[in-house]
């Protein structure tokens, strides 16, 4: 895997093989490979498609336009982009490198843990609804303070204990959902009694794919579930298509787990 900082590789069909998650640092990353304007919407495909955009967002295009326009609008001369449409971007040529100062620098720092927060308050939601649902269902709950890859300890009338990794997501435009697990995480909790509920949020209501870590450890194996950010992440695409639920691409159905509670016994 080649180091973010330097030039892109590509396999031999010239996809992409970084893995980043900021918008910006992946057009630049999709243009590099494009060597031409790109309008925001087909910039935003080609970084999911490749994996090297990160985000829980339902509208990653409008997301993307909005970046890269307040990029040329704030940075001028000095942005890696330049507009040569209505919402269509290319790579500066002529860009002039300014080194930032302490306050660029503690401004950045500042947006980046907004984000953080944001993303982290969508995470606690979900947190909270699988907790109602096991207490609908006559689990004792235990919310976990740390997050150190397990987010819910659930106990069942036997007394016996379930171990519970909640991830959600929001329907984003291109029909899917993406999620992320830590590596060493997962390495660390991969047993019998430990599942994971992905929260699929929609516009109406929230739906819960509730797998065990086995089958994740299955999928991983299978290559439907691809390590992504340098081998650091497990990266998990759920996709919706005529009310059928798939993993990672149309071969794998996995319509059996969709809210089916009944596994965590």
């Amino acid at each position: 895997m080649v180091n973010p900082v330097q030039e892109p590789a590509s396999d031999s069909s010239g996809h992409i093989t970084i893995t980043m998650n900021s918008f910006k640092k992946s057009a630049i990353e999709v243009l590099k490979k494009a060597q031409k304007p790109l309008h925001s919407r087909e910039i935003t495909r080609e970084a999911l498609a490749a994996g090297i955009l990160v985000t829980e967002g339902a509208t990653p295009e409008a997301t993307m336009t909005a970046q890269l326009i307040m990029d040329v609008k704030n940075k001028g001369k000095s942005s890696d982009f330049i507009k040569t449409g209505p919402s269509i971007f290319a790579l500066n040529p002529n860009k002039v490198e300014i080194k930032p100062n302490a306050e660029t620098e503690e401004k950045e720092e500042v947006e980046e843990e907004k984000s953080k927060i944001s993303s982290g308050g969508t995470g606690k939601g979900g947190e909270r609804l699988v907790a109602s649902e096991l207490l609908f269902r006559g689990f004792n709950i235990g919310i976990m303070e740390i997050d150190d890859g397990v987010d819910i300890v659930a106990l069942d009338e036997n007394r016996q204990n379930f171990f519970i990794q909640v991830k959600t997501a929001n329907f984003n435009s291109f029909n899917a959902y993406v999620f992320d697990i830590r590596i060493l995480s997962f390495d660390r909790h991969n047993k019998g009694n430990m599942f994971y509920i992905f929260v699929l949020r929609g516009e109406k209501k929230s739906d819960f794919l509730i797998m065990p870590s086995s089958e994740i450890e299955k999928r991983i194996t299978q290559k439907t579930i691809r390590e992504v950010w340098h081998g650091k992440r497990y990266r998990i695409n759920i996709r919706m298509r005529s009310g059928k639920i798939y993993l990672g691409n149309m071969d794998h159905e996995v319509n059996y787990y969709l809210n089916n509670w009944s596994q965590i016994k």
